[in-house]
């Protein structure tokens, strides 16, 4: 008897300091949503005597966190001050940001990390920047790089032909150091990334090279099998095969980032091209949800299963970031709202109820939204994504306290109240092409770009088959094989043996760990 009272003693007690959130009241998420950002960045500690300004503890052995997610930790938290009005945290925002941007470009290619960079790597700092443009948040002092000169830095050291080779017929790779595992992968997230800034320029700028740049990405991702018709997007592929070797997992991000970029382009756009982009936005939202969301709350299925989570540290964070971008779709794209709130609003209840773990007074928050209490996996990850769900249930909240009131429609643009300075320069230097100072597109340019290269690649077995179903199975044999591109003098490209990885290192499981 007295073992059933003390148990029950700590089943109540654990209830009483479990998140406590009433989703019918926008107070009450704001209320959570600053909870949930304090124990946040008690992950953070760059701000310490001897620790790095403006990351997570990393990358590893020296902590559990790569750079590109502190880049990501810090749009978010310019997402919770937009939608909730608490500024609390605005100055370690802009400070955080400004500490990397890696002069004398302001690309986000700071020295200490550029060895092992990746496309995504820099693109997620980049897509902060644009972010902080677009909401108002307060732009740097005067003598400092301004926000979207910022994200305009990025976007034209990735514009730059070196970047963008002819191997499979065009597209970035994911590692931009030749020497790295992963130069010979072309992956979705790094085009995904690249798509995204370049729509969400043309639209801020008015300039109509960046949207060029990105129907091109958005037509190679199509020609070369990483997306289909019916929204499925896919993780990569290699450029030793020519690309043929499509590995077909799929993560959320991936699906988000193209879906957030096709609603920018769809609210470019007019006439019959906005017809086009809203088809596409409608394909990659009905996949998404789908695949995601089919059963209520978020699931990562390529590595969520039902029995372990193969995710990692990376991933544990990917939640989140489809959150924050399916909300602002629906900004861009009203005929996207009530699909898009009524999945996030059922998946940000599941994930609250995750917030039951022993750290943080009792409200720790988990990884997985699907079991209706804490699965024991705590970390920055897992409150960025209950933070970023918690704050995006606010993006048509007319009352965002103190902070500016963009979050009542869609985001800034130069013509609309964008207050952030623009440099069409920025990021250029030798070997850097600036894309607008690309020839003036014909008309055919124009309509060609968004209609779909017309070519079909053969694609090999890889080594997950991910089923409509959500299930997947492993296949026989792995994908062991030979072969890796290098490239050799400016335009000149040779292929020279090397031992291909096997598949887990060659997809997103590996990656995330190094």
């Amino acid at each position: 008897m007295r073992n059933i009272a003390i148990t029950a003693f700590w089943v109540a007690r654990q209830a009483l300091a479990a998140l406590q959130v009433d989703l019918n009241s926008p107070d009450s998420i704001k209320r959570a949503a600053s909870l949930v950002a304090s124990d946040l960045l008690t992950y953070y500690h760059g701000s310490e005597p001897g620790q790095t300004p403006g990351i997570l503890p990393g990358p590893p052995p020296a902590g559990d966190y790569y750079w590109w997610e502190s880049g990501a930790l810090w749009g978010t938290l310019m997402d919770y001050w937009h939608y909730t009005g608490d500024s609390s945290y605005n100055e370690l925002i802009t400070s955080s940001m400004l500490f990397h941007t890696g002069p004398p470009l302001n690309a986000y290619m700071p020295e200490n990390y550029t060895i092992s960079m990746g496309n995504d790597d820099q693109g997620f700092w980049g897509l902060s920047a644009m972010l902080a443009a677009e909401i108002g948040f307060p732009d740097p002092p005067a003598d400092k790089p301004q926000w979207l000169q910022l994200a305009q830095a990025v976007f034209h050291t990735q514009a730059d032909p070196g970047r963008h080779d002819d191997v499979c017929g065009g597209g970035l790779r994911w590692q931009i150091p030749m020497a790295n595992i992963g130069y010979d992968y072309k992956n979705s997230i790094s085009n995904g990334i690249f798509f995204n800034l370049g729509a969400r320029l043309a639209r801020y700028t008015g300039n109509e090279t960046y949207a060029h740049h990105a129907r091109k990405t958005w037509d190679w991702m199509m020609a070369v099998g990483l997306m289909t018709e019916d929204g499925n997007v896919y993780d990569g592929a290699h450029t030793g095969v020519n690309c043929t070797d499509v590995f077909k997992a799929q993560f959320s991000y991936n699906a988000a980032i193209f879906l957030q970029g096709a609603a920018f382009m769809y609210s470019f756009t007019k006439g019959p091209e906005q017809v086009v982009w809203k088809n596409r936005v409608q394909a990659l939202l009905d996949r998404t949800i789908a695949f995601f969301f089919h059963a209520g709350p978020m699931i990562e299925l390529s590595c969520e299963t039902p029995t372990v989570i193969l995710c990692k540290t990376d991933m544990l964070s990917f939640k989140g970031y489809t959150h924050r971008w399916m909300a602002t779709t629906t900004q861009l794209a009203p005929f996207t709202r009530d699909p898009i709130m009524r999945a996030l609003r059922n998946s940000t209840a599941a994930a609250v109820n995750s917030c039951r773990g022993p750290l943080h007074d009792g409200r720790a928050c988990g990884f997985r939204w699907t079991t209706g209490g804490y699965d024991g996996l705590t970390g920055a990850g897992q409150e960025m994504s209950v933070l970023a769900a918690l704050s995006s249930l606010l993006v048509f909240n007319e009352n965002p306290g103190d902070g500016k009131p963009g979050n009542k429609g869609a985001p800034l643009t130069g013509e609309t109240g964008g207050t952030s300075k623009g440099n069409p320069h920025a990021g250029t230097g030798k070997g850097v092409v600036d894309p607008t100072e690309l020839r003036e597109l014909t008309k055919g340019d124009k309509v060609g770009a968004w209609v779909l290269t017309a070519f079909t690649l053969g694609t090999l077995g890889a080594a997950f088959v991910l089923m409509a179903s959500g299930s997947f199975e492993k296949l026989e044999g792995g994908a062991t094989a030979a072969a890796a591109a290098a490239a050799a003098g400016e335009k000149k490209k040779k292929e020279k043996l090397s031992i291909w990885y096997k598949i887990a290192r060659e997809s997103y499981f590996f990656r995330h760990q190094g």
